[in-house]
């Protein structure tokens, strides 16, 4: 089928369906994708699920034409099309919406609406094109302002207009690539329901790829789960269980039974960040008297919109940012975050991107899991004569505890899956006593059982006594770890309160600021 014969799809205004065939993605020697054949009903709503390097993105980004498939086809509404790039796509009726913003910050909306068609003049007659966006709107079952920059605008408001960009485009198929990881909870729900009702009306088709079971259980008719570059699995929702759908994913994979959270008595405060204030990168308010109290065996969970501080706060505690004013107190003693502190008060770390903020990527594993003691006893001699037989000893033994999964222990650590790099992270910062352990974003990217086994070793540590301070963007990781949640916004904490006594309507206003 041509592109011209395709075009009458858009044009009609109504929901695509799409079925792929056989498709096989391979690279050299490994095949990413295997003999995928999914089928999407027009105006449905559709989840894509599998573990990190299953083959969901390899698989719609053959859908949009990135990637030219070893073999296997596409069919839009019963018709074979050949889409040989982005442009085939958008001709065709099929766009996505990416987990990063693509819009352009200083341009304003109607900016960003007009200069996204193929057609966009080089010099824009504004008075022409007002009106049509006006009617365009209109016709839309939400708004967002179009004559503000995209800057001045909430994340919530700029992933409206991702998507109202492709309906704009006429778009009739949506691909979105976990489309809520920048929202609050309230706008997330609000998104996803209008996009809901738009495929109840038959007016779009909807393929997302999520890892959020409460998004796919509430939103989604169907769902395809993909594994290891293969589909292994799918149906109707509403005749699957969560349990069901997470099988699927993880196949034969054992999975560590995770600690559960011991009752524990109230503890004495351990870490206390008194009034902090901090500056990002370009010198503007990052921390503005930012307070809080963590004690022992708690986990105080850091909620909050990607932006409001979050991870300036990670660096001022890791000594990465200087605090322009405030203190930091760790049992009762003032704290400089410098070694020999981290060491004599017992606090350790796992940063966001562990690959690049807490390990040096062409070192061994043996070496980077020695970073903490190799100054000292078996490993150092007389404080500075260096033994590696204890170091690979050391690090055999923790690959074997944590189950890092690596060729060697002489093994580049930038050869472990992130997974993997994340056991051997926190294998090295919790092989020793733990008083306060500070997480960021733990489980960020990873897979099923990945997900598990660092989610069981945070819980382990707080059942030991330690006071763990977790940040993190995943709401309903937050919902699962934490005793208390406090809500970021602004560079500030806004909202406290124990997991018990809130929920997450309240803490999602208070992530929106209000």
């Amino acid at each position: 089928m041509s592109a011209v014969e395709a075009l009458p799809l858009v044009t009609q205004k109504q929901a695509i369906s799409i079925e792929t065939i056989g498709m096989t993605k391979i690279f050299g020697s490994f095949a990413a994708l295997e003999d995928v054949s999914m089928k999407v009903e027009a105006g449905t709503f559709h989840a894509l699920l599998g573990e990190n390097g299953a083959g969901k993105s390899t698989l719609v980004k053959c859908i949009m034409g990135y990637y030219q498939a070893t073999r296997g086809s596409v069919m839009l509404d019963g018709h074979e099309v050949d889409i040989r790039n982005p442009r085939d796509a958008r001709a065709r009726g099929v766009g996505m919406v990416y987990q990063h913003f693509t819009l352009v910050p200083s341009l304003t909306g109607a900016e960003n609406l007009v200069i996204s068609r193929a057609d966009a003049p080089a010099v824009i007659n504004w008075k022409k094109e007002i009106p049509a966006l006006n009617a365009f709107l209109d016709r839309m079952p939400f708004r967002v302002p179009l004559d503000v920059p995209v800057s001045s605008l909430a994340a919530g408001e700029k992933q409206k207009l991702e998507i109202l960009k492709l309906l704009y485009l006429d778009q009739r198929l949506m691909i979105l690539d976990e489309p809520t990881s920048v929202l609050t909870p309230g706008e997330a729900d609000e998104m996803l329901g209008l996009l809901r009702g738009m495929t109840q009306r038959k007016e779009i088709t909807v393929i997302m790829i999520s890892h959020k079971f409460r998004e796919v259980t509430t939103f989604c008719d169907s769902v395809t789960v993909l594994r290891r570059g293969r589909m292994v699995g799918g149906g109707k929702v509403s005749d699957l269980t969560t349990t069901d759908m997470a099988k699927m994913m993880i196949g034969d994979t054992v999975i560590r039974e995770r600690a559960g959270r011991k009752p524990m008595p109230p503890g004495d405060t351990v870490l206390e960040l008194a009034a902090l204030v901090a500056e990002d990168d370009e010198g503007l308010p990052a921390l503005d008297k930012l307070t809080l109290k963590v004690n022992a065996g708690e986990i105080v969970g850091i909620a909050g919109v990607s932006g409001n501080g979050q991870s300036e706060l990670v660096e001022v505690l890791s000594g990465q940012r200087p605090l322009t004013d405030g203190r930091i107190i760790v049992k009762k003693q003032p704290f400089e975050p410098d070694r020999d502190t981290y060491h004599r008060m017992k606090i350790f770390g796992l940063p966001e991107e562990p690959l690049k903020n807490a390990t040096v990527p062409k070192m061994t594993v043996a070496e980077n899991m020695a970073f903490r003691t190799f100054d000292k006893p078996p490993t150092a001699k007389f404080g500075w004569w260096l033994s590696p037989g204890p170091m690979r000893v050391k690090a055999r033994e923790l690959i074997e505890r944590y189950r890092v999964k690596t060729q060697s222990p002489e093994s580049a650590i930038a050869d472990l899956s992130g997974g993997n790099v994340q056991r051997a992270v926190l294998a090295r910062e919790l092989s020793s006593d733990v008083d306060v352990l500070i997480v960021a974003n733990p489980c960020f990217g990873l897979d099923f059982a990945s997900v598990a086994e660092i989610r069981g070793q945070i819980m382990e540590q707080r059942n030991r006594g330690a006071a763990v301070l977790l940040v993190s963007e995943d709401l309903d990781e937050i919902l699962e770890l934490a005793d208390r949640v406090a809500v970021m916004s602004g560079g500030t904490i806004n909202y406290v309160a124990p997991i018990g006594e809130t929920d997450r309507t309240t803490i999602g206003q208070h992530m929106a600021g209000h």
